[in-house]
């Protein structure tokens, strides 16, 4: 680990991934890759090989144990009911039912709905209400005579995913780093190893990050999302079925500069 990795450590504990780690962890479970770096930053934020090895099963196991394939929710619903209490890693999302004035989650994977959840939990953890948020919880089963009571309790809840962005902290942080460690640390985060960039490649690879406006260009949005986590999770779905592939993408655009010009580092 070099001084910079160090320095990334110290200022962004507990946020730092190893990528090269993800691909280790993921197997054929179709998980979205921040769930998974989530985890390993969790588990394997550290320099020293040995504890390195030991996060990752932990990450495997937990994912073994916890993560709700759609194919085999009915059998982990039966596993909550049978043994009164399981802990689940599902993408939880809530919404406000104001006739009842309760706040409900719905769990994506295992296929619940109507789950009280408090206001506590909302409060720490906004995005739920906000497209959801991947989460580990532990579901209890109650059955209820009457008709509308429904039998699943959330007993506790902890987002594997960051569920509020602390801004103040962050930037906080980025004052710790000068420029040319930040565009270092930005470069680091897309997957390449800025040792191997020139400072114009290293901007030029930062520019294709930056969204851009223009009333001529028309976007499929729903295309776009699709490929977008494609290419970050290896997923796609069809209907109320998610798949998994292993395919490449390659984008080609125009440009009027000289080959010479773009090949330049």
């Amino acid at each position: 680990m070099n001084t910079l990795d160090q320095k990334i450590n110290t200022h962004f504990a507990g946020l730092v991934v190893r990528k090269d780690l993800v691909k280790t962890v993921k197997g054929n479970a179709i998980v979205p890759t921040y769930v998974l770096e989530y985890l390993l930053g969790q588990y394997c934020a550290t320099s020293d090989e040995a504890s390195i090895q030991t996060g990752i099963e932990t990450v495997k196991e937990i994912l073994r144990k916890h993560y709700v394939h759609r194919n085999e929710a009915g059998l982990v619903r039966s596993n909550i009911k049978e043994k009164g209490r399981y802990k689940v890693i599902d993408k939880i999302s809530v919404a406000l039912n104001d006739k009842s004035d309760a706040y409900e989650a719905e769990f994506s994977n295992l296929g619940i709905k109507k789950v009280l959840v408090d206001s506590g939990t909302i409060k720490s953890h906004p995005k739920l209400l906000v497209g959801g948020v991947w989460c580990i919880a532990d579901i209890e089963y109650e059955f209820k005579e009457k008709k509308n009571d429904v039998p699943w309790i959330l007993s506790t809840l902890k987002p594997i995913q960051l569920s509020h962005f602390d801004f103040e902290g962050y930037v906080e942080a980025r004052k710790q780093f000068t420029t040319d460690e930040w565009i270092d640390l930005l470069i680091q985060s897309i997957g390449f190893n800025p040792e191997m960039f020139g400072k114009r490649s290293k901007l030029t690879q930062l520019v294709r990050l930056i969204e851009f406006a223009g009333k001529q260009k028309r976007v499929d949005k729903s295309l776009v999302d699709i490929m977008k986590n494609y290419m970050a999770n290896k997923s796609f779905s069809r209907g109320v079925e998610t798949l998994g592939a292993e395919a490449s993408m390659v984008f080609v655009g125009n440009t009027r500069h000289t080959v010479p010009y773009m090949l330049y580092p």
